[in-house]
């Protein structure tokens, strides 16, 4: 029942946020408020569950509901794929008012066979929305017989959007994996060095900017969950040697749940920053060896990280004094909100706060070490605040997502888009080169010196 999977993800024993709640709080559930009614991007379980498994790139993915849902959905995130394009294709069974009447089984029957037909894909997976939930669609019964009809597997994922918030869905997702996915599939060979990753999506292609550094050092990216996946590859993540989670507030739950029935040790991440990405080579190199890799692996994984690590110091040498002393306001969430602040202070640049929205404790307590006394962690800021922040001057430029841009602008301070909607990849050794490059340029656009210069009919000294 998707009541006990509910219940599962929010008792996560992996989860620091959930073991510091009290068992009323635990009980609420995954989310700091209720879903907002109509907001699907970015405010509900659908949305969460869609963007974590929408980056398997041969896949179906059939949205069960209103044309609406797919459409709010269908592209809040840049994952990139290096071959298919069936992930870019918006199917859905589009529910009308009649639907809701008579029901929407055999139209999601329907559309099943639809999708098979047309691209034959190797799996196709089934998103229930809240509509087809509150109508009594069974989708779990219509994909089993789908998955025996069409000969093979109709995956059903189960997280309407009124359950809970997108980080809710995320973990649902993983839930869906773990059960119809992940250890279905042998690898025809492997290796002391597979590894996996799990919550790294390839956002505007971060993942193509890590995987030459694993081919460096001889590690064989067995799985990823999911950014540029194929459905076979997930399918056999079970045979990797170590999994690292990047996103820990998304899919804790599959590291934990993967270690408990496979044996696979896995560490938290991230590949954002020098700091961060070294550490993460250093880890894998470390539990590799200790389950059997060769042992020159830690050696060759530092010499590795201090030749990358002296390129990268080269090619920032003339943007040093560009960006040296500027005062950042970092408004992210999750891992990016201690692993961006680490680069940021690589680069010279005062971090003033940084959101601790979607984080995890471990991340906040990262955070706060980075920052020390000087800086401030916080949750939401209001507009208002925000505003006053940058108008102020307490920070030369905003580093967050596109929906605080507007306040940035309206300020007339600089802004740098860094979440999932951004052009840019920012991971690993080359992505701080970018980072570096970005900001450089966007302070330093002459637009900003145009538009805080007082209008012609507000300067005191021009002529009548």
């Amino acid at each position: 029942m998707l009541t006990d999977r509910l219940a599962a993800v929010f008792h996560e024993p992996d989860c620091a946020t959930n073991r510091a709640k009290s068992d009323t709080a635990r009980k609420a559930g995954c989310r700091a408020k209720a879903p907002t009614p109509g907001a699907a991007a970015g405010g509900c379980a659908f949305d969460g569950a869609k963007i974590a498994l929408q980056p398997i790139v041969d896949a179906a993915h059939v949205v069960h509901g209103p044309i609406a849902c797919e459409g709010n959905n269908w592209d809040n995130r840049h994952a990139a794929s290096s071959g298919p394009d069936l992930y870019r294709r918006g199917l859905t069974t589009d529910l009308s008012d009649l639907d809701v009447i008579h029901g929407g089984e055999k139209k999601l029957w329907r559309a099943i066979g639809e999708a098979v037909d047309t691209f034959d894909p190797p799996a196709v997976f089934v998103y229930q929305t809240c509509v087809p939930a509150l109508v009594g669609d069974d989708i779990r019964a219509v994909c089993a017989v789908a998955t025996e009809h069409h000969g093979r597997p109709v995956i059903p994922v189960e997280a309407p959007g009124f359950v809970g918030s997108k980080t809710l869905g995320n973990k649902l997702a993983g839930e869906t994996l773990l059960e119809h996915v992940i250890g279905t599939r042998e690898p025809e060979t492997t290796t002391p060095t597979d590894i996996a990753l799990i919550a790294e999506y390839n956002i505007v292609g971060e993942l193509w900017q890590i995987a030459p550094l694993f081919e460096r050092l001889g590690l064989r990216l067995l799985s990823c969950i999911t950014g540029d996946a194929r459905f076979h590859q997930i399918a056999q993540a079970h045979r990797a040697r170590v999994s690292m989670v990047v996103c820990s507030q998304a899919m804790i739950n599959v590291g934990r749940k993967m270690k408990e029935r496979w044996g696979i040790p896995y560490f938290e991440g991230s590949f954002h920053g020098l700091r961060a990405t070294s550490d993460a080579l250093r880890n894998f190199a470390r539990l590799l060896v200790a389950r059997g890799a060769p042992a020159d692996l830690i050696d060759r994984t530092e010499a590795l990280i201090t030749e990358q690590e002296a390129r990268v110091w080269r090619r920032f040498a003339p943007l040093r004094d560009r960006l040296a002393g500027k005062r950042v306001l970092l408004y992210t969430g999750g891992h990016k909100s201690w692993a961006i602040v680490s680069t940021l202070q690589d680069m010279g640049m005062t971090v003033i706060g940084t959101s601790v929205r979607k984080a995890t404790e471990d991340d906040k307590d990262r955070a706060r070490a980075l920052l020390g006394e000087e800086g401030t962690l916080f949750g939401a800021i209001p507009n208002a605040e925000m505003y006053r922040m940058l108008k102020e001057g307490e920070a030369d430029i905003m580093l967050s997502g596109g929906r605080s841009q507007f306040v940035a602008l309206k300020a007339r301070r600089p802004w740098l888009d860094t979440n999932q909607e951004r052009h840019h990849a920012y991971a690993g050794y080359e992505g701080f080169i970018t980072l570096a490059e970005r900001i450089a340029l966007t302070l330093d656009a002459p637009v900003w010196d145009q538009v805080t210069r007082p209008a012609p009919w507000e300067d005191e000294e021009a002529p009548p």
